[in-house]
């Protein structure tokens, strides 16, 4: 089955004057050469294959010879400005070997290969359509997460770095029964990813929607487990969407988690990870209330998916304020305070 068959559509939903001014205030926000729309005018595209002779569902797109130019250069600039802070001078190292098209999944993303001329060292970026959910997931999991990630908006063209590691898909099929794998270690830190997504309320963590990364210790090989798709921020209203290990093709994960670790050792994983993410919020007080604020302010789902979502969270914390949300955003600052132990980061007018 296509992973088009797996995903439904999602709604988009505009970047709010609220949500821009704070784009803009931590310099997210800036001019961009290239627009997600230039890059559909193709003159044509080819299916990309894998080495295995499989279609990969992505599109390569072929355009005219002087118009590509003009994308291309504008390409490398964004890429550019991604990784070294718009540094002009290794312009001339760089060129785009590839833009790729996705045809499957809610944001029909561009993936752009770029290759070092001097060592054939090549990376990735995306260009996205700019939609204010995935954006607050952006935000959310530079924040509240170990991870940095960088992205730059313009407009309603989103642009994100390439996030490096395994796919969770590949991992499980190909890095599960090797002999090196640290069974323990990447139980726990599933454990803790689990936390994470759901505490701050990041959906549809199906294997092909996050990564592992796999760094070698003087003893064995550590992992982290990171998410590369913010499409389902706070979006759909079933509680259970928001924790990875009720997905089917998580499955074998979730067995050698059950198999090795005990549920009180889980529930001190679960703990750990709360209290990294409630120090994560010393760090940036002034900021995560300005993206509170502008996210308990916005629409960024259904009323039918926000009642049901605020129906279950309120049951399973035995707390009344969940139904009295009006918006996601309210529901994710709740639920975040709640698993927290945060009273005052609850939305403020839970304050009054």
């Amino acid at each position: 089955m296509s992973k088009e068959n797996l995903q439904q559509k999602k709604q988009f939903f505009p970047i709010s004057g609220r949500l821009r001014e704070y784009l803009t205030h931590y310099k997210r926000e800036m001019s961009l050469p290239v627009e997600y729309e230039n890059l559909l005018q193709s003159v044509d595209s080819y299916p990309l294959m894998n080495d295995k002779n499989e279609d990969t569902l992505w599109q390569t797109m072929v355009y005219d010879q002087h118009y590509g130019k003009d994308i291309f250069e504008g390409l490398k600039r964004i890429y550019v400005l991604l990784r070294s802070g718009g540094d002009s001078k290794i312009l001339d190292n760089l060129y785009v070997d590839r833009v790729d098209y996705c045809t499957f999944g809610n944001t029909k993303p561009f993936r752009i290969r770029i290759v070092n001329q001097y060592n054939d060292n090549h990376d990735y970026f995306y260009v996205k359509k700019a939609d204010a959910s995935r954006i607050y997931g952006l935000e959310l999991e530079q924040l509240l997460s170990p991870n940095e990630i960088n992205f730059h908006v313009d407009r309603d063209t989103l642009v994100e770095e390439h996030i490096i590691g395994v796919p969770g898909d590949d991992f499980i099929e190909n890095y599960l029964k090797r002999e090196d794998l640290n069974e323990v270690r990447l139980a726990k830190e599933f454990i803790k990813f689990n936390e994470r997504c759901f505490v701050r309320l990041l959906g549809d963590m199906r294997a092909y929607n996050y990564v592992v990364e796999m760094t070698p210790d003087f003893e064995q090989n550590q992992y982290r487990v990171r998410a590369i798709d913010f499409d389902q921020q706070c979006y759909e209203g079933r509680k259970s969407f928001y924790l990875p290990q009720f997905f089917k093709n998580n499955l074998p994960v979730v067995k050698l988690c059950s198999n090795l670790i005990n549920v009180e050792t889980s529930h001190q994983y679960q703990r750990e990870e709360r209290t990294l993410i409630k120090r994560r919020f010393n760090v940036a007080p002034t900021r995560i209330t300005r993206l509170r604020e502008s996210m308990c302010d916005d629409r960024i789902s259904s009323d039918e998916k926000l009642k049901r979502l605020r129906a279950e969270l309120g049951k399973m914390h035995h707390d009344p304020r969940f139904e009295k949300c009006l918006t996601m955003g309210e529901l994710t600052f709740l639920n975040i305070a709640v698993a927290l132990d945060l009273h005052s980061e609850v939305p403020s007018r839970f304050l009054q």
